[in-house]
Formats: structure tokens, sequence, C-alpha cells
């Protein structure tokens, strides 16, 4: 995340076209082209383009669907892509702790979520990096998945495309590569994720990050199965997701529906 200063002097080294830098990743900035197109370039001026192309092609595989944010066009300058107004899901949850959204709006982007999930994976493409920041709110507030600089395979699985990206360690399912990933190392981050949304925080929050040995403490809990014990209306369908029981993303859509229903009926909110 980069401080309002940072941005100010980065702006000087933006594309023309950009407006203002309004985010940072450990690769590229996204900066604001007009109120519906935003793009992704380099940190770098003429910087290493690779993983920006991986990503359109990436994108292309999967194809427009209303949970996936829309690509626009690629260029010399970057990745022209549709702009989410209202920010990412992580920061809006945690700026929210005074005014939580409501259980019904909860669940929504719980099944918005799977419903991404279960539409790359039918195009054969992992995310590799299923976290709440990589979920974007549009103007009506659903869910749009972002950031795709994971994997591409074939029908053997054969690696087509990858873009090396891999999931932090609060989302990660332990595994002796960590490069490796499969359906149900992105159902394990999307279990992380579903837990984030319903309790408003990540996993294990007793372990602060940047704390001594923190990034081991949380790896060793998930290594041993020591799962979070918090209660919650998705409780289940969590622990699923980290016992690695669910073969696909859209089982889980199904008993995510299947748990908006049954408080539908008792008209929970």
């Amino acid at each position: 995340m980069l401080h309002e200063a940072e941005i100010v002097v980065y702006q000087q080294y933006s594309p023309p076209e950009v407006q203002r830098v309004i985010a940072s990743g450990s690769s590229a900035f996204i900066g604001e082209v007009d109120a519906s197109t935003v793009l992704k370039y380099p940190l770098a001026h003429g910087g290493d383009m690779s993983r920006l192309e991986v990503e359109r092609k990436l994108l292309e595989v999967v194809g427009h669907h209303r949970r996936i944010i829309g690509l626009k066009r690629f260029s010399n300058s970057g990745l022209y892509l549709e702009r989410a107004i209202n920010g990412n899901l992580a920061d809006y949850i945690l700026e929210s702790v005074d005014s939580p959204p409501s259980l019904q709006q909860r669940l929504s982007w719980c099944q918005e979520a799977a419903e991404a999930v279960a539409w790359i994976h039918s195009r054969g493409v992992l995310h590799c990096d299923i976290q709440p920041a990589n979920f974007l709110l549009d103007e009506e507030f659903h869910l749009k998945l972002s950031d795709f600089q994971g994997k591409h395979l074939s029908e053997n699985g054969t690696v087509l495309l990858d873009g090396g990206s891999g999931e932090p360690c609060r989302f990660y399912c332990p595994r002796e590569d960590p490069f490796e990933a499969d359906t149900k190392t992105d159902l394990f981050a999307l279990g992380c994720t579903i837990y984030f949304i319903m309790m408003g925080h990540p996993v294990f929050p007793d372990i602060v990050d940047g704390e001594d040995g923190w990034y081991e403490k949380v790896n060793d809990r998930f290594a041993k199965q020591q799962f979070p014990q918090d209660v919650h209306v998705c409780s289940e369908i969590t622990l699923k997701c980290w016992l690695k029981e669910y073969e696909s993303a859209s089982d889980l859509v199904q008993d995510l529906e299947s748990v908006r229903m049954a408080l539908s009926d008792t008209g929970c909110t």
C-alpha cells in the first residue's frame, strides 16, 4: 500500500493517460484512467511486462463473467481493466467495524466469491492468490475477482500459462512445493476468505503480523490442522475447505446457497 507522498512521486512517472495512482501491488501500479477504466502497469518505467502479458492471456481464457473483473485491452503501457469503484473487499470489511455488513450481505459475498472461483476452474484456470484483497466491489457492491497471475492448465494437467502467483500465509495451504497448485489449494484459500468475510478478520488473530516467527506459527497451525474454532453459519463449509473435502467450487456454491435459503426461511439477517 502506497503512502500519499509516495503516490505523488510515482504519479510523475505514470503513463500520460493515468489521472492518478490509486493502488500498488508487488509488481504493478493501478492507475485511474477514467470513471470506468484503470490501467495496470509495471512499477518501474519501461519495466518488465511479462506478468501483465500472462494476466491478459489468463483473462482471455477466463472470458466474460459477472464475477470477474473485465479485460478492456492491452497495450505497451499495460493492462486496461474494468474499474470497481468501491475498492477491495478486505479494506471495506476492515473499515466497516463500527457498522458491519449484515449477515445476508456477507453470505452473498461468500457465494459470489465461490461463483467466481467455480467459473475460472471450469475454464482450466487456477487463481493461486484467492484472498479478500483480490475481490473488488463494483458500484452495487457485488464482487469481482481480480489479479489473474495464476495458472492455466490443459485437460491433462499440463501448465500452459504460469504467472508465478502464490497465496499469502493466512490463505496458504501447506504443501511441499509452494508453487504447486490445484483446485483444492484454491478452495483452501477460499475457505480462509469466507472465514474473513464472516468474522471480519483473518484467521488466527492472536498471531500478529510481523511478530517474531509469525509466518511459521500460522503455517504450523494449518499444517497440524489446528483450524480456527470460531462458530459462524459457514463453519462447516470453511472446515471442509481446509480439510480439502470439496471436489469442486460448484459443490461449495451449492452448500452456500443452502445456508442462505435456510437462514432466509428463519428470517435471519
